[in-house]
Formats: C-alpha cells, sequence, structure tokens
C-alpha cells in the first residue's frame, strides 16, 4: 500500500521516548531537541497541526538528583518528575522561541481522559492551541499520577490524546527504525516491517518484552498505543528518532519506519466509541425539527431545538437525545450542566448569549461527539 495518503493528514501527535531525549543518561541531547523542533516547525508551515508528546521528565530529573538508576518507588519516581519537568519543558521553549514559535505545557492523566468533563476541558484547549499555532507540549502528570507512572511512558497517553483531538497520525519516535520481523540484536538478518495492520496477530509475537533502563517503554506499549489510536481510526507510524529529518521524510511519504494501519476510519470509529463506552446521565426531548436536523442532515444539536430536559448531568456527561414519543434519536457528550440545559433549552444562539454569564460553545452536543441511534 502507497502511503501517499500522509500528504493529506493535517493534524499529528508526535511522541518522543526517553531513550532519545536523554544524551546517554547525561542530561537532555539539545541538540536533537533543536533538530525536532525544526522539523515541527516545517511541519506546521505545510499545514499540518503537532501536538508533542514528550517523554523525559523523570529521565531529566535523575540526572539533575545524580541517580544512575530509574527509582522503584512511586515517590522518588514523583519527586524525579517534579525536578526533571521544568528542565523539559524549558529546553524546548528555548528551542522553539529562536523560530518564533510559542509553546504550551499540558499536564494530563488517564481520569482526565475518562472524566467527560474533563475530556471536553482538554480537547477544548489542545484544539485552541493549535488553532493559534501553539505548540502544545503534553506529558503524563507524573508528580499525581500512581499507576500510570509505573507502567506507561508515554506512548498510551499519546494514543489517548490522538483520539482526544481526532488526529490523523500518531508518530512514535524511538530509538529503533521500527518493528522487525525479529529481534534485530538477536537476529542480524531481521527485516524492518514496512507497513502492517496495527490488529495483525503476527505482532505480538515479534514486539518482544524489551525496555530502557531510562524510559518505561518497550515495542509491547508502542504496539498497544497504536492499536489504541487505530481504534480511533488513526494510523501510526513508529520510527527512529535519531534519523536526519524523520519527521519531514514521514510527511513526505517516504517508506520510512513502520506504518501500522487503523482499520477503521476516524469518524465511525468515534461514533462506535461513543455508542458503547459511556453510562447515560440524562435526557434532551427533541422537537421535530432538531430530530430531522440530527437524523437527515449530521449536524450538531442547538438549543433551540430542545422541548424538555431530564436527570442531573454535568458539562461532558452521556446524554440520550430522544423525540416528543420518546423514541431514541441519539446519544452525545454534552457541553453544558443539567441547569444550563434548562435555562437556555428552546433558545437561539444570540438568546442564549443574553441569559447565561459565561458562554462556552455555541452546541449543545457537537456532531463530532453525537452518535445516531
Amino acid at each position: 500500500m502507497s502511503r501517499i495518503f500522509i500528504r493529506g493528514t493535517r493534524r499529528w501527535v508526535v511522541k518522543i521516548g526517553s531513550s532519545i531525549l536523554t544524551n546517554n543518561g547525561h542530561g537532555l541531547d539539545r541538540g536533537a531537541i533543536d533538530s525536532w523542533v525544526r522539523q515541527i516547525d516545517f511541519l506546521i508551515k505545510q499545514g499540518i497541526e503537532v501536538v508533542l508528546v514528550s517523554s523525559g521528565a523523570i529521565a531529566e530529573g535523575m540526572v539533575r538528583l545524580n541517580w544512575t538508576e530509574r527509582p522503584k518507588t512511586i515517590s522518588e519516581l514523583q519527586a524525579s518528575a517534579a525536578v526533571g519537568q521544568t528542565g523539559l519543558v524549558q529546553a524546548y521553549q528555548e528551542s522553539f522561541r529562536i523560530l518564533h514559535r510559542n509553546t504550551a505545557q499540558i499536564l494530563l492523566d488517564h481520569d482526565d481522559i475518562a472524566n467527560r468533563q474533563r475530556y471536553l476541558n482538554a480537547r477544548g484547549v489542545l484544539v485552541t492551541l493549535l488553532k493559534h499555532e501553539i505548540i502544545p507540549i503534553a506529558n503524563e502528570n507524573d508528580t499525581v499520577s500512581t499507576e500510570e507512572i509505573r507502567f506507561g511512558d508515554n506512548d498510551c497517553l499519546a494514543a489517548m490524546v490522538a483520539n482526544l483531538i481526532d488526529a490523523d497520525l500518531l508518530v512514535i519516535l524511538t530509538d529503533t527504525e521500527g518493528l522487525y520481523s525479529a529481534d534485530p540484536i538477536k537476529e542480524p538478518t531481521a527485516q524492518l516491517i514496512s507497513e502492517i495492520s496495527c490488529d495483525s496477530e503476527d505482532l505480538d509475537t515479534l514486539v518482544g518484552d524489551s525496555m530502557s533502563k531510562i524510559g518505561r517503554g518497550g515495542m509491547i506499549t508502542k504496539l498497544q498505543a497504536a492499536r489504541q489510536a487505530g481504534n480511533s481510526g488513526c494510523n501510526t507510524v513508529i520510527a527512529g528518532g535519531r534519523i536526519d529529518n524523520i519527521m519531514c521524510k514521514v510527511a513526505a511519504a517516504e517508506r520510512v519506519g513502520t506504518l501500522l494501519l487503523a482499520n477503521k476510519k476516524p469518524l465511525a470509529a468515534r461514533k462506535q466509541w461513543l455508542a458503547g463506552q459511556l453510562r447515560v446521565h440524562g435526557k434532551l426531548i427533541l422537537d421535530s425539527g432538531a430530530v430531522d436536523v440530527l437524523s437527515g442532515k449530521g449536524k450538531s444539536l442547538l438549543p433551540v431545538g430542545v422541548i424538555g430536559v431530564e436527570g442531573d448531568f454535568r458539562r461532558g456527561d452521556y446524554v440520550t437525545c430522544v423525540d416528543h414519543m420518546g423514541a431514541e434519536v441519539a446519544r452525545g457528550l454534552i457541553n453544558y450542566s443539567a441547569k444550563e440545559t434548562e435555562i437556555i433549552k428552546g433558545l437561539t444562539t444570540s438568546e442564549v448569549r443574553g441569559v447565561l454569564d459565561i458562554i462556552g460553545e455555541d452546541e449543545l452536543i457537537h456532531r463530532d461527539n453525537l452518535v445516531l441511534i
């Protein structure tokens, strides 16, 4: 399969691992960071939005604390992350500033994705930053995380971010050139796998269980991340971060690294995720016009089409939409609380702005966060 479709992608998540961020365990590799920053600048000039998911906080903290081995206790890991996070972000800021670009630090944990209100907030912030060509630098919130700090690296987080912002491509940069047909250290004849379905059962026997002493992510976590991103219709490229201009080569559809192909279309996958994952917290009763707009035109739901509100839900909760006879029409993530929805139901967008002190989105439920039943 040709990689030419990559040239049409417009939103990327780029994950850079600890193993290539550090200079052989002696602090951050500023030269490598400068190179990746220049490549991201190139991508943005080509019209590609980029969220950078960067490991390295714990590794940088280890250097600053003169620790030669990754700590094993949660408190020491959190302390190392707290010390190293400032240096990591500062390194990126200084490099991007030379190119006259602004950055934003985004610290996330899995609760931010699982909680729908925080999910919408995180999505809104990231999309707004991208709109203004500001580079979000996301990292696991290691100073407060517990479970993921032990089992993660940032591969899984990168896949979650890809889902969060509807990314077209997840690029995982690591210390190997991609996935191989066998362990290249043990088998010199091992071949780089250029393209494969992320759901292929053959991959499970190929990735092994290797981990570096700096980071915690081996090829297993990268495969898991690719599959998670694939569930949202996002393709993944795993490639060597030290390859000269690697991101530019990926953008040019060159056959570098391993392309793990998603088997679902982005919209269909997102709708499936919405329909099957979340518990309903409330109900909206729609007039016939709103039912027709949702069912026939695939539009967002506006307050003007709502004639009744049931339940005690919050912003970001999953609600159901029914017609006046009680037949379910759709479900989705709502942008306002039950109290706010009760106030603005039946109102036009301009009228809403006159009754609420703080206005979020114009839509009650955006079409991207709505699934028809």
